[in-house]
């Protein structure tokens, strides 16, 4: 016996169109899209960690409230050229960051005179962890993680190409791209430091929303067996919504949990948490509203036949109702049988039809004469 849950966030027997808004979702989405490939290539760009622009990251901690004016007049006595001075979780941390150099000793001198520029000009401020990534190996990260990414999206293409049709596979895999580039005007937009941790925050997001994308198509393709006289665009309206409080819900709870750590995790994990949160809005919306009108346009002559045409028997007898625009056949009429000798009306009957008659006639002929025949 199933309990019926008291709270749900969607009710019973929705029954919204989604499919009216097809044309407007993959518009708007187009155009964030677009948008976000500006940001990404023209203006600002990604603002890249160290792990993929390389140099030396210092995190330093003062005794109270960091001065960022007296740490620059620090480092600029010592003609220090530092790239970046930003705060780092509270008041009191902040991170330095110099260009990448030529050499690992040239790294410890760097990391030296940053020490000594720190004690002389900021008292009470000491470094409390050192990174430093060269140039090459930046440059190697970068590529690995553009290299994981097309690799997860084409082991999702080869998954769900296997598990539904190819339809099927082809909107899936426009819609998680497109979740992507907004991922990174997302990242372009608010200037968190893409690095290995954002990689792994797409990633986990591509697999979120698969799974998503999965969840709904494998109710069209049930409906599709179900029901193979509706069309396709309804049909695609009443799978979103029987999989509709299980989006929302699963949606909602990842969102929930996600939260307090972009709130309250601090600066090494609150980048990946956000993330994770436009990923959830961005990938739940786009399996309603980007990858549903997809399969809709692709599918909508191949998935889905045109109907049968409805059986209508009329009162004499039983006739199949000819479909939309196909000749119409006029109905056999019988006749009473002509007397003997008597010519048929109309058009002269052909010769197959005068063989058949002959033989009918010869067969009731000796029916007669063996029913008349006298005993012997």
């Amino acid at each position: 016996m199933f309990i019926k849950p008291r709270f749900r966030l969607v009710p019973d027997n929705t029954r919204i169109h989604f499919m009216r808004g097809r044309y407007m979702g993959l518009i708007v989405s187009a155009v964030l899209s677009l948008a976000s490939l500006f940001m990404f290539f023209v203006y600002p760009g990604l603002n890249l960690g160290i792990d993929f622009s390389g140099g030396v990251v210092m995190e330093v901690r003062t005794n109270g409230p960091a001065d960022f004016a007296q740490i620059h007049a620090a480092l600029s006595a010592e003609h220090i050229p530092a790239q970046g001075v930003q705060r780092f979780g509270d008041a009191s941390e902040v991170l330095v960051r110099l260009g990448a150099q030529s050499s690992e000793q040239g790294t410890q001198a760097a990391v030296a005179r940053v020490r000594a520029a720190l004690e002389k000009g900021v008292p009470g401020a000491r470094i409390v962890r050192t990174d430093a990534v060269g140039a090459s190996v930046s440059a190697e990260l970068f590529r690995n993680g553009l290299l994981a990414l097309g690799i997860s999206l084409l082991m999702i293409l080869v998954y769900i190409w296997f598990r539904f049709e190819w339809q099927f596979a082809v909107g899936a895999v426009v819609t998680l791209v497109l979740d992507i580039t907004k991922a990174i005007g997302f990242l372009a937009l608010t200037r968190i430091e893409f690095d290995l941790v954002m990689v792994a925050a797409i990633l986990t997001v591509l697999g979120y929303s698969t799974n998503d994308k999965v969840v709904v198509y494998d109710r069209v393709r049930e409906n599709l067996r179900k029901y193979k006289s509706m069309p396709l665009r309804e049909l695609i309206d009443l799978s979103i919504n029987e999989t509709l409080n299980r989006t929302l819900g699963t949606s909602m709870t990842v969102f929930l949990a996600s939260l307090p750590l972009a709130l309250f995790g601090g600066e090494s994990i609150s980048g990946f948490a956000w993330v994770m949160l436009f990923g959830i809005v961005v990938g739940t919306s786009s399996s309603i509203f980007i990858a549903a009108p997809i399969l809709l346009f692709l599918g909508e002559h191949r998935l889905r036949r045109e109907a049968a045409a409805p059986v209508t028997p009329p009162s004499g007898g039983s006739s199949v109702t000819p479909a939309a625009g196909a000749p119409a056949k006029a109905a056999p009429t019988k006749s009473a049988p002509a007397p003997s000798g008597a010519a048929p009306s109309g058009a002269a009957p052909s010769g197959a039809a005068k063989a058949g008659a002959t033989k009918a006639g010869a067969a009731k002929g000796g029916a007669a004469r063996a029913t008349t025949a006298p005993r012997r």
